[in-house]
């Protein structure tokens, strides 16, 4: 629009100087002939009185003497004054001007010849009105108006040409954003025709089948190492609780506890990693949740919450405010694994107190769960969702946990089309996760989630 306005801009300046160049030009070259004819009379001595009107409708037409007295006029002027006060110099006998206003309130275009070069010559008056598009602003006033048409009407095809053709990009780039890491089936539409658009189009989906197949492979491999682990490390497993029972030295038996522990620990990686390798691959089936229903059962499972028996603390206080009734679509077990994750790790780095909320936001539900332990830097709050990530010694009170229960959480929570994150508060720590609500929740829905 702005190149168009430009160029339609330009153009009408360059008309409107043309315009008024060559209109000057034509009226001064006939009120010029018309002046001469009159001006050969007066030398001929065959001058009339009233002088007849000269062509191309040249009306204004005077003789004037040295005295500056009209001797003879055709008789649209006739009885006036000279028309211009301009005497041509004897070496220049001609001068051509503008007289604006006139007597009668108009512009003309004035020609002015003077007859002989002897000093006391008569000078001829030959002058005709300038077209009223060009004794004002009209001409430009018009041409500023086709450049506003036709900017507008350039703007409008363009807008129809450059709309029709990057119509199949909007539907690309729309499919696109749609397209996750957990349905990577989806494609693009390919437009008909070998033009860019219609190559780019398969190239994308191309590109999304090799895509798709990668991220497959890659998921298959996980599941598969984590099924084949699960043999060993269970056959491990009971080799070192028999030791653990039958011990037949007591160093070898603390040993044998010390390998337990961290086989409990392998198992519960490759547990987690086997979880990771599932999360939106479409082996659960999504179903129609009470989303506070779940959440209230996994708050009761956790109260009260003890220490553990090495840990002479008070038992930690759990505090849960649920709104009724908020449904939505998903995998039970992994919402259930979510929610569970947020709540262990809430108890795991609490002073005294873990509070949870549920309530309604638009159209998500918001879940937040917080405690009064240490605080997250804010440098580190992305990096908790990490797999495998370790803080500083203030939140290292880990008790064998295999460093991925905040890793899914995000994970379950993107492969449900929504998001958690580390709030800014001004103590402790506190986790917000967000999902969509069904569109049209039932609210007869049973649920035996109430306020607290």
């Amino acid at each position: 629009m702005v190149v168009a306005a430009l160029v339609f801009t330009v153009l009408a300046i360059g008309a409107d100087v043309l315009i008024r160049s060559q209109e000057s030009d034509f009226a001064f070259t006939r009120t010029e002939v018309a002046a001469r004819r009159v001006s050969a009379a007066v030398r001929q001595g065959s001058m009339q009185n009233p002088l007849p009107e000269g062509p191309y409708g040249v009306r204004f037409l005077q003789v004037v003497d040295a005295d500056r007295r009209v001797t003879a006029a055709s008789r649209a002027v006739a009885g006036r004054p000279p028309i211009s006060t301009v005497v041509p110099p004897p070496d220049n006998r001609l001068e051509r001007l503008y007289v604006c206003p006139a007597p009668d309130g108009s512009c003309l275009t004035v020609v002015a010849v003077r007859v002989a070069i002897a000093p006391r010559s008569p000078v001829v008056y030959g002058a005709r009105p300038v077209p009223a598009i060009l004794a004002g602003p009209y001409l430009e006033l018009v041409l500023a108006g086709c450049a506003l048409l036709l900017t507008a009407m350039a703007t409008w095809t363009t807008w129809q040409v450059v709309g029709r053709t990057l119509r199949p990009v909007g539907a690309v780039r729309g499919q696109l954003a749609e397209i996750s890491i957990s349905d990577l089936s989806r494609r693009v539409p390919e437009p008909p025709g070998e033009d860019e658009v219609a190559q780019l189009a398969r190239t994308a989906n191309l590109t999304l089948d090799r895509l798709e197949r990668s991220v497959r492979r890659q998921q298959q491999f996980a599941s598969d190492a984590a099924h084949e682990l699960r043999t060993p490390i269970a056959a491990l497993r009971l080799n070192l609780e028999e030791i653990v029972l039958r011990p037949d030295d007591a160093e070898v038996g603390e040993a044998a506890r010390g390998a337990l522990r961290s086989t409990d620990r392998l198992e519960g990686i490759v547990a987690d990693l086997l979880l990771l390798a599932q999360i939106g691959t479409g082996a659960d089936i999504p179903e129609d949740l009470d989303l506070s229903a779940l959440v209230d059962g996994e708050v009761r499972a956790r109260r009260p919450a003890s220490r553990g028996p090495d840990d002479r603390r008070p038992p930690i206080a759990v505090n849960a405010e649920l709104a009724p009734g908020l449904r939505l679509r998903g995998v039970r077990a992994q919402l259930e694994r979510l929610v569970d994750n947020l709540l262990d790790n809430a108890l795991q780095y609490a002073a005294t107190t873990v509070d949870v909320r549920l309530a309604r936001s638009a159209d998500d539900a918001v879940l937040t769960v917080g405690n009064d332990g240490a605080e997250i830097p804010r440098a580190d709050r992305e990096r908790v969702f990490e797999r495998f990530a370790r803080l500083d010694t203030a939140r290292s009170r880990d008790a064998g946990g295999t460093g991925l229960g905040l890793a899914i959480a995000r994970e379950v929570a993107s492969a449900h089309r929504g998001s958690i994150v580390v709030d800014d508060v001004t103590s402790g720590t506190r986790f917000s996760l967000r999902l969509p609500l069904l569109a049209e929740p039932d609210a007869q829905a049973p649920s035996d989630a109430s306020p607290r």
